[in-house]
């Protein structure tokens, strides 16, 4: 069993409050995602549940029994940290054994579950050696197998893959993945990479200033987020909102306006209209924009354009047939209406 629930949980330091009343109720064997900005609340949360920070107020509860004045060590929880945290003079083997060594398990049980540990994460090959020898994906790999052994039944990683580069920061998230999978247990993941949130969790629960603004699958918080910020912080390039055009808006703004609402909404106070959701065409096709920057990646390219009126930059994700397309260049932006979102002045999704 894994099952963890928040009930009002706060945290403040100082004056300062850092959690703000959280509740949430984490299923057994769930992949659940932390992410938001930095200072969000998201690892300080990790830290309360692993026992690392205490908890100010409210309840946490670990299959059914209340942890919140629990050992860190009685919790059933093992962390993951972002610095790897390994022993330097051990062995690979030593630093995966020594909490069960700690916990008087003797060398026999240490070297079979240790054995067993890097045979999931296949580090069988590398258990003699000692960590200076390891690359970096491999010390995460070590670090992993530590908390491994504890058969734990919940896992807590706090940003561990942000000191990867970025070829083995996707090769960690399938291996990540494929754990989770093996091993069925708990998990709470801790990133600000909304890359990393979309497609490793089960759910995501986007935090911001110490509140937990949305929760639910990756997908349905992509395609229908709740608010302004949640629509904001997933997806890059991030999402184009326009403003509603003031009465002395210019008339491209206006027209853009138009083409992005075309019912229109009292209520609404901004539009927005994801990259991939913007059609870039030749001039004299919808509203006009000028090419600020161009980004060919290849089989895409990210068009960054200034559009007249409008504030913020607009962003539209094309075909590689457009990477003629340069600084300068001039082009018609039309937006798919189907896929707008229409926000109200508090930022909350109306449409």
């Amino acid at each position: 069993m894994g099952r963890v629930s928040l009930r009002g949980v706060r945290k403040s330091f100082g004056s300062v409050d850092v959690i703000k009343g959280v509740d949430l109720e984490v299923d057994d064997g769930e992949f659940l995602v932390f992410v938001g900005p930095s200072g969000c609340g998201k690892s300080t949360m990790l830290r309360m549940i692993a026992g690392l920070e205490a908890i100010d107020g409210g309840d946490l509860v670990i299959d059914g029994r209340r942890a919140n004045d629990v050992r860190p060590s009685d919790r059933g929880a093992a962390m993951v940290f972002q610095s790897y945290a390994l022993y330097p003079h051990m062995t690979v083997a030593e630093n995966m054994g020594f909490a069960l060594k700690m916990a008087g398990v003797g060398r026999a049980g240490r070297d079979e579950q240790v054995r067993r540990a890097a045979d999931v994460l296949r580090i069988g090959d590398l258990l003699g050696r000692m960590p200076r020898e390891l690359s970096g994906g491999q010390r995460q790999r070590v670090a992993i197998g530590r908390a491994i052994v504890r058969k734990p039944r919940v896992f807590l990683f706090d940003e561990p893959l942000s000191n990867l580069d970025a070829a083995l920061r996707v090769n960690m998230r399938i291996e990540l993945s494929r754990l989770h999978r093996e091993l069925g247990t708990t998990m709470i993941y801790v990133t600000h990479d909304q890359v990393e949130a979309m497609t490793m969790g089960t759910r995501i629960a986007v935090f911001n200033q110490g509140r937990i603004e949305q929760l639910g699958a990756p997908l349905s918080l992509y395609n229908a987020p709740g608010n302004e910020f949640v629509a904001a912080f997933l997806g890059a390039p991030r999402i184009n909102l326009v403003d509603q055009p003031s009465l002395d808006a210019t008339p491209v703004h206006r027209a853009l306006w138009s083409l992005l609402l075309p019912v229109p909404n009292p209520q609404a106070r901004r539009a927005g209209v994801r990259s991939e959701h913007l059609r870039v065409g030749a001039l004299g096709t919808g509203v006009p924009a000028t090419v600020a920057m161009a980004e060919h990646l290849g089989d895409v390219s990210i068009l960054h354009l200034r559009v007249d009126g409008v504030t913020e930059l607009m962003h539209a994700k094309v075909d590689a047939g457009h990477a003629h397309l340069g600084a300068g260049a001039t082009v018609g932006i039309v937006p798919d209406a189907g896929h707008v979102l229409a926000f109200d002045g508090g930022g909350r999704r109306i449409g």
